[in-house]
């Protein structure tokens, strides 16, 4: 009855709805909006291996060096939505 898979036409129905409900004007900002979060994630998810490579080094080794502050930027050249991160550190008292 039904088969597996996309064909064109769906692709174009799909289109078409999208346009309907969030109008011409407005896609161009969520693409643009969808794409600086997947450079916000793809940066976050690089400084996340970075600094599992970094523990596993530091562990080998007997001194602990201070972490640099890291620079998250939203675009590149966008300098004015770049902003210092602050690491997280464990205060909990247990």
């Amino acid at each position: 009855m039904f088969r597996n898979g996309l064909e064109p036409w769906h692709l174009l129905i799909l289109v078409v709805v999208i346009l309907l409900v969030f109008g011409s004007k407005k896609l161009p900002d969520m693409a643009r909006s969808l794409g600086k979060s997947a450079r916000i994630l793809k940066s976050e998810a690089k400084a996340m291996k970075e600094d599992g490579k970094q523990s596993a080094d530091t562990a080998q080794s007997a001194e602990e060096p201070t972490p640099a502050q890291r620079t998250i930027q939203a675009a590149p050249g966008d300098v004015t939505s770049s902003r210092p991160v602050n690491e997280p550190t464990d205060t909990t008292q247990r």
